[in-house]
């Protein structure tokens, strides 16, 4: 392809796909292009070619993201599509997220073939995730469970449980709706109930902070509000210095210009939880959630967010 209007850079599984194509349809109607005038990259990353360990133990969340940077930095692509719940806390230098397309459901969903709900598990259940989030709370809202390390696409962790290697996996239902796969959804936990993970259900673009160019193509198709909330999910973050290997969750929600923040820090065993909350005017998102990140540092013991679990 000859000076393509954009370069989008993404990983190879169906749900990236799925988003990066997502990105380019929007990019095309909103600047009445054609679809071929937007070239995606497909780029392998650690994070997917290796699978039997947990991130913690081969470098974090990053490793999801690394290569697809390292194309922006080398100008081999132009942005750079991520699951925004993917992307680490603190970008490497150059780099900016520029734009976020609507957010889906924040939601976690529990496939557990054979039990309509986590409550009707049976005692010492299995449940298999890759998430240390969602291990923790699985722990505080039932001791009793085992959580064993499971990585792979969506598709993949479908086959794996109803195959019966496990009772049950939770999985982000914006993932599974995106790919028609909610069906498998045997319960949605609301958000009360188990707070997602930062910036869940929603499309982050990346690129270079010097390319005025695609900041400013991308910034027509940017969903404002979807970009406050995960500026303040992320501002929380900064301040935990969060990483894969702390059980944070938090969920920023906006209405009429104010903006409410809730997060939370879990015990790696599931034993105790630190919940924080502030709200504001959503112009000051990042402060909001700086507010609340202090507020959970305060009162989290030493070691909870320092270590973190290392399964």
């Amino acid at each position: 392809m000859t000076n393509p209007f954009l370069r989008i850079g993404t990983r190879g599984s169906p749900l990236a796909l799925w988003q990066a194509h997502a990105v380019r349809s929007a990019l095309c109607a909103v600047h009445a292009i054609a679809e071929e005038e937007v070239e995606i990259v497909i780029i392998k990353t650690t994070g997917d070619q290796v699978r039997d360990r947990a991130l913690a133990e081969i470098g974090g969340k990053g490793l999801f993201t690394k290569e697809i940077e390292q194309a922006l930095v080398e100008n081999r692509v132009d942005v750079g599509v991520h699951s925004a719940k993917d992307v680490p806390t603190f970008l490497p230098e150059g780099l900016m997220l520029a734009a976020c397309l609507p957010r889906a459901d924040v939601r976690d969903a529990l496939i557990a073939p054979g039990f309509v709900t986590f409550d009707a598990l049976p005692e010492g259940a299995v449940i298999g995730t890759a998430s240390v989030r969602r291990a923790a709370l699985m722990k505080n809202m039932r001791p009793d469970v085992e959580t064993v390390l499971l990585r792979g696409n969506v598709e993949t962790r479908l086959r794996k449980v109803e195959s019966g290697e496990m009772h049950a996996t939770l999985l982000a239902l914006a993932g599974l709706s995106r790919l028609g796969l909610s069906g498998h959804a045997t319960e949605v936990f609301e958000t009360e109930r188990m707070l997602p993970a930062c910036g869940q259900g929603t499309v982050a673009l990346e690129c270079r902070a010097d390319d005025v160019r695609t900041r400013e193509k991308l910034a027509a198709i940017d969903h404002h509000t979807t970009s406050l909330a995960l500026a303040a999910e992320r501002a929380m973050l900064a301040v935990l210095d969060g990483s894969c290997r702390t059980p944070i969750a938090g969920h920023a929600v906006l209405s009429d210009g104010w903006l409410s923040l809730r997060g939370l820090v879990v015990a790696p065993d599931g034993t105790a939880i630190w919940h924080g909350a502030a709200a504001g005017d959503a112009a000051a998102a990042e402060d909001i959630g700086k507010e609340v990140g202090g507020d959970l540092l305060a009162r989290v013991p030493h070691g909870i967010i320092a270590d973190g679990p290392r399964w």
